[in-house]
């Protein structure tokens, strides 16, 4: 079932390449058909998901170089689980959401996008360090294109930062799970092995080493997350990319990041954990406060929206070294939370953005007049972003804030004012932007969501609430797991 959700998207890329470049319909149906397909083969995973376990499910393992000890290996757990949901719930929003803006390249668009598609799911649900590095690395390329080919005027220098920073954590990286090799004897076979369920069934190194592990793949997630002071490629990443571009990347690359700390830094090198709590935590603060503190001088509401990513993911970090049953599972939860409410943010200002051409905040005032269902759209995705009760952002904040306070009252403390510093900076956003006299003639002529934004919108919309008041429903499916990981790690 996990080989279907993965490589659904790549099969739909090669018929796409198939298909006559001037039949843009034709791709595009191809593409979003591929994408619905995708997450509607979840559904199975959702009904068929044994929640009571902490066990590896759905596995499949193929040999694929058993010279080398490397496997085809997949499977998913309560951490896995619900990001692979999330990336197939945005795929066919993100292309409807390019159904409008992308019309120059389609066919080339549309097989980046279902190639970067792959590429996530396949980071999700790997469980072999070769085949992980694989998908890992194989997602850089559609999304530098899709940056560096449909992104704004200083794209080529966003999408070349972006490559350069994550290839230069992904060499450490490499360097790590080679070391990991050399050192570890599958106790079955007698061989070396890369199978990461064996690695960690195997002794653990030694402390010295596990720390300079522990960095190594610590720096190529930070970056990806990313972590202050790894994070100046993220803001023009945003900006530069397209509307769907920047969804995916907030929505789940970024995720890619934190869910490296959890699969792999923490559980492979459990010892080092206590050197490094403090240093992940303070960093992680910093990133909440600064991200909060930048966001609010932006002029342009994509870049605001991109710092907003700092400081979100600041807490995921920062619930996920409290080392507790709240903060752990308050991290995925906001993990979750984030991919929603800031995809659809990302979405809402490229509405705006494809009626005027602009995202300066200067440039609107009183478009709520014109524009009254954007308007609460817009407002309701905020207020679940800043983490109103009764909306998600709140679910995942509290749990975080609560495991975090139990763990060191002080991290909480500073960490808290990321909530307030959210409010001022969206609140602020929304007055200038929707409230006050519609007093510039541009703005007078602009339309209300259509029938296409509206079944982007909606779906976001719902889940916002749904998360908000049924948090159970997911939280849930994580319990045993996160309960699991957390034994297996020093006391």
């Amino acid at each position: 079932m996990l080989s279907w959700i993965i490589f659904v998207p790549m099969i739909a890329a090669v018929m796409i390449l198939l298909l006559p470049r001037e039949n843009k319909s034709l791709i595009r149906i191809v593409a979003l058909s591929a994408m619905l397909v995708d997450f509607l083969l979840c559904i199975p995973l959702y009904l068929q998901f044994d929640a009571t376990t902490a066990a590896m499910q759905f596995e499949e393992y193929i040999a694929w170089m058993p010279s080398l000890g490397a496997g085809y290996h997949l499977g998913i757990d309560g951490i896995s689980f619900w990001l692979v949901i999330l990336t197939t719930f945005l795929g066919p929003l993100c292309i409807l959401g390019s159904w409008g803006p992308i019309q120059k390249r389609v066919k080339e668009y549309h097989f980046s996008f279902l190639f970067l598609q792959t590429g996530m799911l396949g980071v999700f649900c790997s469980l072999d360090l070769v085949l992980f590095y694989v998908f890992w690395e194989v997602m850089l390329v559609p999304m530098y294109l899709l940056i560096g080919v449909w992104g704004g005027p200083r794209r080529i220098y966003a999408a070349v930062k972006f490559f350069l920073y994550t290839m230069f954590g992904s060499v450490l990286m490499l360097v790590a799970i080679i070391w990991l090799y050399f050192n570890g004897i599958d106790p079955e076979t007698g061989n070396h092995t890369f199978d990461l369920i064996k690695i960690y069934a195997m002794g653990k190194p030694v402390l010295q080493a596990q720390l300079w592990l522990f960095g190594a793949f610590a720096l190529a997630f930070a970056i990806k997350v990313p972590m202050f002071p790894f994070h100046t490629w993220l803001p023009d990443a945003h900006v530069e990319a397209p509307t769907a571009g920047s969804v995916i990347l907030a929505g789940v690359l970024l995720k890619m990041g934190t869910y490296g700390f959890l699969r792999f830094c923490m559980p492979l090198f459990p010892d080092a954990i206590a050197y490094y709590v403090p240093w992940i935590s303070v960093l992680a603060i910093i990133g909440i406060i600064y991200g909060a503190l930048v966001a609010m001088v932006q002029p342009d509401m994509k870049k605001l929206v991109a710092y907003t990513s700092v400081s979100h993911l600041g807490f995921v970090m920062l619930g996920m070294f409290a080392l507790n049953q709240q903060g752990v599972s308050g991290s995925i939860m906001q993990m979750l939370c984030h991919g929603i409410s800031t995809g659809a943010l990302f979405f809402l200002v490229g509405v705006i953005y494809e009626r005027r051409h602009t995202r300066l905040i200067s440039d609107y005032g009183g478009i709520a007049k014109k524009m009254p269902k954007y308007a609460t759209v817009f407002i309701i995705i905020s207020l679940s972003s800043i983490g109103l009760p009764g909306l998600n952002g709140f679910v995942g904040e509290y749990l975080i804030l609560l495991g975090t306070f139990k763990s060191n009252w002080i991290y909480a403390t500073f960490a808290a004012t990321g909530v307030i510093f959210a409010a001022v900076y969206l609140l602020w956003m929304i007055q200038r932007v929707f409230y006050g006299k519609l007093d510039k003639p541009e703005n007078e002529d602009l339309q209300d969501l259509n029938l296409r934004e509206k079944i982007i919108l909606y779906p976001l919309v719902a889940m916002t609430v749904i998360m908000g008041i049924f948090p159970q429903i997911f939280l849930s499916k994580m319990e045993v797991s996160v309960r699991v990981f957390l034994e297996n790690l020093p006391k």
